[in-house]
C-alpha cells in the first residue's frame, strides 16, 4: 500500500491539528519506501520494538507514543506516531478505554471525557479491574457510590481539578504521584499508564486494516512487577 495513502487514514481520524504544541506526532522517520506491505503497531518505539519490526519483515511502525531522541539504529525503518492528536480524536486513546469499561461518553472537555452513571464503588472496582488487574483506588472520603466519572488515558491527573469542577465525584487516571493523591477529595483510581493506552493498537488496526497491508502488533508489557 502506498504509505502517504496510509498515513492519511490516520490522520484523518486523528488530525495533526489536534496534538499540542509541544508534541512531536506525525512522520518520525521516513525512508525513500513508498509502499508498505507489512506494519507493526506498538504503544511505545523502544529498542525491543524495532528489533520485532525488524524480525518480522515490517516496514514500518505506527506507534502511540512519539520519540523525541531517534536512535540512529532506528532510521531504517518508516516510524509514525500519534500521540495528543489521538489523545484527542473522536474514538481516540479515552473513548477506548471508556468504551472498553462499559460505559458511554456523555460530554467531552478537550483531553477528558465524562460518564454519568449510577454506581458502587464495589461494581466500578469490577470493572476497572477487567482492564488494569493491578489498579489502585484513592478514596480519601469513603464514596461508596458515584454518579459522574472523568476520564483521561495516560497522565491525566493534571486535568483532576478539572474533572472536579465539572461535577465527577470519580476520575480515572494513570500515573498519580503520593502528594497530589493525599488530598484528592473525590474518588481516584490510578490504573497505569499503559493499561490505559495499550487499547489505542486496536483502534489503529481497525483504521489501516481494509488494505493490502499485513498489520501485526508489538509484543509489549508495562515495565512493573509486582513483587
Amino acid at each position: 500500500m502506498n504509505k502517504l495513502q496510509l498515513i492519511k487514514q490516520i490522520e484523518y481520524f486523528a488530525p495533526l491539528e489536534l496534538q499540542e504544541s509541544w508534541d512531536s506526532s506525525g512522520t518520525i522517520i521516513e525512508t525513500l519506501n513508498e509502499d508498505i506491505n507489512k506494519v507493526l503497531i506498538a504503544l511505545t518505539v523502544t529498542e525491543d520494538v524495532y528489533m520485532q519490526a525488524k524480525k518480522q519483515n515490517c516496514d514500518m511502525i505506527i506507534s502511540h507514543h512519539p520519540l523525541f531522541f531517534v536512535p540512529f539504529k532506528f532510521k531504517d525503518i518508516d516510524i509514525y506516531c500519534a500521540h495528543t492528536n489521538m489523545d484527542r480524536a473522536q474514538g481516540g486513546t479515552t473513548d477506548t478505554l471508556v468504551k472498553a469499561l462499559g460505559f458511554d461518553v456523555s460530554g467531552q472537555d478537550d483531553f477528558l471525557r465524562f460518564v454519568d452513571t449510577n454506581i458502587s464503588i464495589k461494581d466500578l472496582n469490577k470493572k476497572i479491574k477487567l482492564v488494569s488487574p493491578n489498579a489502585k483506588l484513592i478514596n480519601n472520603n469513603n464514596i461508596t457510590y458515584v454518579k459522574k466519572i472523568g476520564f483521561c488515558a495516560g497522565s491525566g491527573m493534571e486535568f483532576y481539578d478539572l474533572a472536579v469542577n465539572s461535577g465527577c465525584d470519580c476520575f480515572v487516571t494513570g500515573d498519580i504521584k503520593y502528594h497530589p493523591a493525599i488530598d484528592c477529595e473525590i474518588a481516584v483510581y490510578d490504573i497505569g499508564h499503559f493499561e490505559s493506552e495499550v487499547l489505542i493498537k486496536k483502534v489503529f488496526y481497525e483504521i489501516i486494516k481494509n488494505n493490502k497491508v499485513e498489520v501485526v502488533y508489538a509484543n509489549e508489557k508495562t515495565p512493573f512487577e509486582n513483587i
